[in-house]
């Protein structure tokens, strides 16, 4: 079995995949995609997903693409205890809280957005600031909300064992941290983010763990808890 993964340090998508990789145990060779540096767009990239995001997965010749397909995919083919798991409500509860961030806060947040906004539309760099805290804000609302209405959570999301939901939450948790963004209204996220990011998976799949990541980056999550107390 041999597997690529085409990525970028502090993409939160590529994060999500390596985490998922990480618990599943499956080795792969990572490629770097370099966002900053426009390489997503360039015609070798796109040869790869045409879609020109990342990540993508090249499993045995076979591409895959959009992070939450990709650790289903993962779930169907490897070992060890499923991310999206239980009966078909707990399953959907898992899928709900993932979508929360995959389809809601990261599609008007992600880097492609924030350099239109400033490329293409002229803001300045405190209403682009604006423009992130304010969708990210909200939809995490809705996450910590429906933590507390489901009362399905535990050390993670969902109960005491980790789910596709969790490694969307940790990500998303370190965007909102490298915003400053305030945490205080979200009990239930930055738990369970502290039992995450002290589990060797999560440590390996951080961004200041990757080989593409500048060697003075300084984690936000650290391997016994959080570095940025909000």
């Amino acid at each position: 079995m041999s597997m690529t993964l085409y990525g970028y340090f502090r993409s939160s998508t590529s994060y999500r995949v390596r985490i998922a990789l990480a618990l599943k145990g499956m080795a792969y060779d990572n490629v770097t995609v370099n966002l900053l540096a426009g390489e997503h767009r360039g015609a070798e990239y796109r040869a790869i997903n045409p879609q020109g995001r990342v990540p993508a997965l090249d499993h045995d010749g076979h591409i895959l693409t959009q992070s939450l397909a990709v650790i289903e995919y993962l779930d169907d083919i490897g070992a060890g205890l499923p991310l999206v798991h239980g009966d078909a409500l707990q399953k959907a509860y898992i899928r709900r809280l993932s979508q929360i961030i995959a389809t809601d806060i990261h599609p008007v947040t992600n880097l492609n957005v924030l350099l239109y906004l400033t490329g293409n539309l002229g803001v300045d760099d405190d209403a682009k600031s604006e423009w992130y805290a304010d969708f990210a804000i909200a939809g995490l609302t809705a996450f910590e909300r429906t933590l507390e209405q489901e009362g399905r959570a535990g050390a993670f999301c969902c109960g005491d064992t980790v789910s596709m939901a969790d490694l969307c939450l940790v990500p998303q948790m370190y965007n909102m941290r490298r915003f400053d963004l305030p945490l205080h209204d979200f009990p239930l996220c930055r738990t369970i983010e502290e039992n995450c990011v002290q589990l060797p998976a999560f440590i390996a799949a951080a961004p200041e763990s990757q080989a593409d990541a500048p060697a003075d980056l300084a984690p936000i999550h650290g391997p016994h808890g959080i570095m940025k107390k909000q």
